[in-house]
């Protein structure tokens, strides 16, 4: 059976980032905004309640072998001052590889200020990377670099992170959730994947037009060694504590609309859709993106606050 077009470009795309590429990156996420402690450890505990993420994202829809993110998280302040847990769950899917994490948050915050706080993080975690090459379409069989599966490969995951806010304006922070440089070698050591720190810079900032508006404009710039750099811009509306509505636009690659519910107090629930701007979108029919969170009050604070970040 002769493969589609479009499996031979994600074939030839995957063959180039599983032989000898270092400039692999981490899983990207358009609802970067509401799953922050996903890429900065530092978050953890900062609502100040218990909070549990879920985030589903298929991308390149119709593209055989596209990339699948599953993304789970808690984070909670603990009893000691200042200081917040958390705990990740990722398992990233494209093509022939199939890469998991679990990790684990620390941080602790300390008053700059009334309204000013500042965290350090650390998350540390394993990795557990397999990767089968006979799902690729391979233009030669006997290929040396492909005779070799990656099965099981363990690899462990350390990375730091930093978060300024004040209360309910703004917020900063700068992170970097492994940076370990991991060499993941099949039986004879010809062909490899290496994994390299993808440093992230983020921001955002909430404007109070009146009791019922909100504007918060975000950026998020994705940095590694090998690769361009990654820029994302967001601005989103929140109406009367309930409804958000906004978009994004990642820099030479697409825009995204993105809507979001606060069903209750406890409970929000966000949409993303991604238009790919690429050459790789004439093969695919755009990206999509679901989040939950539920949270709970604690022992402190009780009640669940709104906050836009």
């Amino acid at each position: 059976m002769i493969p589609t077009k479009k499996y031979m470009i994600l074939s030839i795309l995957l063959g180039s980032i599983y032989t000898g590429c270092y400039a692999q990156q981490d899983s990207e996420y358009t609802q970067y905004m509401y799953n922050t402690v996903a890429i900065n450890p530092a978050y953890a505990g900062s609502r100040g309640h218990l909070s549990a993420n879920l985030l589903y994202r298929s991308q390149w829809v119709g593209l055989d072998g596209a990339p699948e993110v599953l993304n789970f998280s808690l984070n909670t302040p603990i009893g000691l001052r200042g200081a917040g847990l958390g705990l990740s769950f990722f398992n990233d899917r494209i093509g022939p590889s199939d890469e998991s994490n679990v990790a684990a948050d620390f941080s602790y915050t300390i008053k700059l200020g009334w309204e000013t706080h500042l965290s350090f993080g650390l998350k540390v975690g394993v990795n557990l990377l397999n990767v089968d090459y006979s799902k690729l379409n391979i233009f030669d069989p006997t290929d040396p670099n492909f005779q070799n599966n990656i099965d099981n490969r363990l690899s462990p995951s350390v990375g730091p992170g930093i978060y300024l806010r004040h209360h309910e304006k703004w917020y900063l922070g700068l992170s970097s959730p492994n940076v370990l440089s991991t060499d993941h070698f099949d039986d004879v050591a010809i062909s490899n994947a290496t994994e390299r720190a993808n440093i992230y810079l983020i921001g955002g900032y909430v404007f109070d037009f009146n009791r019922n508006l909100k504007f918060k404009p975000a950026f998020l710039v994705k940095a590694v060694s090998g690769a361009p750099l990654d820029i994302d811009l967001s601005a989103n509306f929140l109406f009367s504590e309930a409804f958000s509505l906004g978009a994004s636009y990642r820099w030479d690659a697409g825009a995204s609309a993105l809507i979001g519910f606060q069903i209750s107090p406890s409970l929000m629930f966000g949409y993303a859709y991604d238009y790919d701007a690429s050459e790789l979108g004439n093969y695919n029919s755009g990206s999509h993106e679901l989040f939950l969170r539920f949270e709970l009050g604690t022992r402190v604070r009780r009640s669940v606050s709104a906050r836009f970040f």
